[in-house]
């Protein structure tokens, strides 16, 4: 690890990279019991804070240590922001029980349909009016559809409402991922046909038909034999083992066919939550171990900002972080008043709940660069540093939209 190699010219020992990665692992679990503490003296959510912890992470290895990019754990970091967000995509697939499909469906649909079109519209639109390229405001339009499941999913758990509202935001991050997917396969599409012939536009499609449909596949053939094991162990350790399993085959299968993950593992939470008849336990079960991942996620997910090219994208960050912002509260304003008989029991500023933003923006992000490679670090610059600005700003405003 090139960190290490600052630390160890100060130390009387040697320090492999498996020990500085196993210390950095204990303090950053440390970090949130700091958060939780801060959390329960200040209205901050701990989320926010493990985000900023992240980006002092993020200041000691590239400005103190001078590390060349952000790799705090090299190779590590990767699979564990990996399964915190299977973890949680299987948990809010688990909402979608039938039940509550029929009870809130149709408003589901409207909500999220228009926080989306409103939204993708009005960061394309604005860029565009402000004078940025054509593929940079198509792009960027497409990426904040993007919603972080995990912000939201523990905002609101923490909270403990169960009103309407907190059920349309499980919901609607539950099946974002899908939207995400196809809006930027097809933004993708239009731009590869309008720039670089039929063949980009087709090799774009193609590549988003298969995250798509190949997530559906994948979490069918993974959920229903779950959900039939489900409920046949007994409770305990046997059911700990299984629940894990089900994270890990996701995380991994997922990353060698090249599919969404989420969306895959949220097919699974809804398989099992419909066939099984014992569907809680699993459920149950990766709730309690949950936490040290969802720590390692947000933590890393402000390490990940690249400190030394902030400045390339400054004015292009700012636009988007204010259009997305703007198209979330009018997107969500529009599907109240679409509601019609339930939105007295709805705020108008729902859609600002539902602004966190992180790992699946940055793949989309990483997505286009390879696509569009001109303008590649001018949208990573931009996403990445706009994330990290959602990640601490978003949870604020789900509970915001709660109270």
């Amino acid at each position: 690890m090139e960190t290490g190699s600052g630390v160890q010219a100060w130390l009387p020992v040697a320090v492999s990279p498996s020990a500085t990665a196993l210390i950095l692992l204990g303090v950053i679990l440390s970090s949130s019991i700091f958060a939780d503490a801060v959390a329960r003296r200040t209205r901050l959510p701990r989320i926010s804070l493990l985000v900023m912890v992240g980006v002092g992470v993020a200041v000691i290895q590239q400005w103190v240590l001078g590390a060349p990019e952000p790799r705090p754990l090299d190779g590590l970091g990767e699979p564990l922001i990996q399964v915190a967000l299977v973890m949680v995509a299987f948990l809010l697939g688990g909402e979608l029980t039938r039940e509550r499909l029929q009870s809130i469906g149709p408003l589901l649909l409207i909500l999220s349909l228009s926080v989306i079109g409103v939204g993708a519209l009005a960061v394309g639109v604005g860029l565009l009016a402000l004078g940025f390229p054509l593929v940079v405001a198509v792009s960027l339009a497409a990426i904040s559809v993007a919603t972080d499941p995990a912000a939201v999913q523990e905002t609101v758990h923490a909270s403990g409402d169960s009103r309407l509202r907190a059920r349309l935001l499980l919901g609607i991050v539950a099946i974002d991922d899908g939207w995400g997917i196809v809006v930027f396969g097809l933004a993708m599409a239009g731009l590869g046909w309008g720039l670089s012939g039929a063949g980009g536009g087709e090799r774009a499609l193609l590549e988003a038909g298969w995250e798509l449909g190949g997530a559906l596949l994948l979490g069918a053939a993974v959920g229903l034999p779950a959900a039939w094991l489900t409920g046949r162990l007994k409770p305990g350790e046997p059911t700990q083992v299984e629940a894990l399993a089900l994270i890990l085959l996701l995380a991994g299968l997922s990353a060698w066919l090249g599919v969404s993950s989420l969306l895959a593992a949220m097919i699974t939470g809804v398989l099992v939550a419909n066939l099984s008849t014992h569907h809680t336990r699993s459920f149950n079960e990766i709730e309690h171990i949950e936490w040290p991942f969802l720590v390692f996620f947000f933590v890393l997910s402000g390490a990940s900002i690249d400190l030394y090219h902030l400045d390339d994208a400054l004015g292009l960050t700012l636009a988007y972080i204010l259009l997305r912002l703007l198209g979330r509260y009018l997107g969500g304003m529009l599907g109240v008043r679409l509601a019609r008989e339930r939105q007295a029991e709805l705020p108008r500023n729902i859609g600002l709940a539902l602004t966190p933003q992180a790992g699946v923006a940055m793949g989309m992000a990483l997505l286009a660069a390879e696509q569009f490679p001109a303008y590649g670090s001018l949208l990573l610059s931009a996403v990445v540093g706009s994330t990290v600005v959602f990640e601490i700003l978003g949870p604020v405003l789900v509970r915001r939209v709660l109270r």
